[in-house]
């Protein structure tokens, strides 16, 4: 849940509820996280790039748009007056950020393998005008979804993604991205995490980091 989520989009009684609940410090309505989403949470300054936030979240849409393009044929889109990325009537990527002095926080997530299920407990963003989809969903549907075979469809579904996004990332905000052992990051502790040093191209370099 975000900030300001109101509890009437919540389907189920928030004493009792059906998986863990908690409210946090991006802006948004309510919505859910669990396995076979890819979650990007991106920091950066906008003082480098644009201070202007419907501008970021547009641009995160872009990310998106482009990354379901380019690894899977899928054509997405935006809705006018609605933040997120649909296929079709059915979102795919929620997005709920924070900013603080123009520092971002929070991001995306994209229902890749997502079972949906949960999502029948609550109000989506609170839009109930429109379903919540999954990419495999959606590729089964239209009988794509075997390419993804290396091996299995969900895991090669799941990486193909994860990389695409990446990419798409670094080509839309126009950044270089690298990825670095948690030990060098000193807010971590031990072993490898997805942690990604970012350097303006042509720019030299900024604090922006990727998780």
């Amino acid at each position: 849940m975000g900030t300001r989520s109101s509890e009437k989009f919540l389907l189920f009684d928030k004493d009792q509820p059906p998986c863990d609940l908690y409210r946090t410090e991006r802006g948004g309505e309510v919505t859910y996280h669990g396995p076979g989403q890819l979650v990007m949470y991106p920091i950066l300054n906008l003082r480098h790039f644009q201070m202007d936030l419907h501008w970021y979240l547009r641009t995160l849409e872009e990310v998106v748009i482009q990354a379901l393009w380019n690894a899977c044929g899928i054509e997405a889109v935006r809705i006018k007056g609605l933040t997120g990325v649909w296929v079709g009537t059915e979102k795919v990527a929620a997005i709920g950020v924070r900013v603080s002095r123009w520092v971002t926080y929070h991001g995306l997530a994209l229902n890749v393998t997502t079972d949906l299920s949960p999502f029948k407990r609550i109000v989506p963003c609170g839009i109930s005008s429109y379903s919540v989809g999954s990419l495999a969903e959606i590729l089964k549907r239209r009988g794509h979804f075997q390419m993804f075979q290396r091996q299995s469809p969900i895991d090669d579904l799941l990486d193909l993604l994860h990389k695409q996004l990446l990419d798409e990332f670094s080509e839309v905000f126009g950044l270089n991205l690298s990825q670095v052992r948690c030990e060098d990051a000193s807010i971590f502790s031990t072993g490898y995490i997805p942690f990604i040093g970012t350097t303006f191209r042509e720019k030299g370099s900024v604090d922006v980091e990727v998780f």
